[in-house]
């Protein structure tokens, strides 16, 4: 935050009645949450772009994780798009319109609204932990989602299949519904800085609306958490300039293709609204991840035990070591507290946040090497993270 007094906003949810927020601090909320990213001196809120009432933070499990573990994994295209590829929006949109959902929460004393998309024939719908986390341990609570294509609509019930508050993502099931459209995943790590892109989704529960815009930066990283949701963690987020508002939450980023690059999760804003500081998380990441929630597997994040804070002390500036899990792979590979660590591999690292992202992006099991600075003297070590 730049010296001196504190910028403060509020951020309005879409429905009616407005509901009072408390005004807070600019680096103080996600939805609630310190959040400890340099674009915050920009004296901006970062908030969840869920349209909805908060409700309750529900527990970790999913409702209905089958019992056998199959492996599941979900189909995702090659390559990036090339200037032959380029489509009108219009008709990128119309393509992939179909396979989202607006997805429509109620219980007694809540509900929201937020977006998702279709990744399977089997009915699975990628989404926001924080779109459904509030109603998920709510026995009577309705989870209704709706389709709008070609000028119609049809509502279907939906059920929770499984959610990961560290990751911000979930996935839901509608059952014995004919000819639904199942978006094309793409590859993340191909979208480039500049690339075209369109948000599709339900803000502010307007449904089948779409914006455009560009990939603005790669790997940001973006601290999840707030009130009303047990979402807790850190993406390594896309950010967009297209427009993102609530009500955006889960629906996705498409490229030139009509491929999806990214799930729609946060905005920053000083007003609650769209201001061209739109994240989404990568698709690569957010694939893995329901892949595990609907085979009935708790997610897997690359760990290597460790609590860091963020320091910025000239030529330390880092992610400093707090505590060291005894006998975790960072303690097993010599690292100690007060540690200073400046890089993952060959990514950079200049926050505790970077830290998180940069470790589950090494993976559990794939040793990296960690640069980090101990009494003013720079040393490069070994490292094996664990899920």
């Amino acid at each position: 935050m730049v010296a001196g007094a504190a910028a403060r906003k509020d951020a309005v949810p879409p429905f009616e009645p407005v509901v009072p927020v408390p005004r807070v601090d600019a680096r103080e909320v996600v939805l609630g949450k310190v959040v400890p990213w340099r674009i915050l001196a920009l004296g901006a809120a970062v908030v969840l772009a869920l349209g909805g009432i908060g409700g309750f933070a529900g527990g970790w499990a999913g409702k209905t994780f089958r019992a056998d573990h199959q492996r599941v994994e979900l189909r995702q295209v090659e390559g990036r798009p090339g200037s032959g590829d380029l489509t009108e929006i219009g008709e990128v949109a119309q393509r992939v319109q179909p396979a989202v959902a607006a997805i429509n929460i109620e219980a007694i004393g809540m509900s929201g609204i937020g977006s998702g998309v279709v990744i399977d024939e089997d009915g699975h719908i990628l989404t926001n932990n924080h779109v459904i986390s509030g109603v998920a341990d709510i026995p009577d609570a309705e989870l209704t989602v709706t389709f709008s294509a070609a000028g119609e609509a049809r509502s279907v019930p939906a059920r929770i299949i499984g959610r990961d508050p560290k990751t911000d993502l979930a996935v839901i099931k509608v059952e014995d519904v004919s000819g639904l459209t199942v978006a094309e995943l793409g590859d993340s790590s191909q979208v480039r800085v500049g690339d075209t892109v369109i948000a599709l989704g339900s803000p502010q529960g307007l449904n089948g609306t779409v914006t455009s815009g560009i990939v603005s930066a790669l790997n940001r990283p973006v601290r999840l958490a707030g009130e009303g949701t047990d979402t807790d963690g850190v993406a390594d987020a896309i950010q967009t300039d297209a427009s993102i508002n609530p009500g955006n939450s889960g629906g996705p980023l498409v490229d030139v293709r009509g491929a999806v690059i990214g799930i729609n999760t946060v905005i920053f804003s000083v007003s609650g609204g769209s201001q061209g500081l739109g994240f989404a998380i990568p698709i690569n990441m957010a694939k893995g991840i329901a892949e595990q929630l609907i085979a009935g597997e708790r997610p897997v994040h690359p760990d290597i035990g460790v609590t860091a804070r963020t320091s910025t002390n000239g030529a330390a500036a880092g992610a400093e070591l707090a505590t060291i899990v005894p006998g975790g792979p960072a303690d097993a590979a010599g690292l100690r507290e007060g540690d200073v660590i400046t890089a993952v591999g060959d990514r950079p690292v200049g926050s505790a946040d970077e830290l998180t992202v940069a470790i589950w992006t090494a993976g559990a099991g794939d040793t990296v090497r960690v640069t980090l600075i101990r009494d003013g003297q720079r040393m490069e070590l070994d490292v094996t993270p664990e899920g």
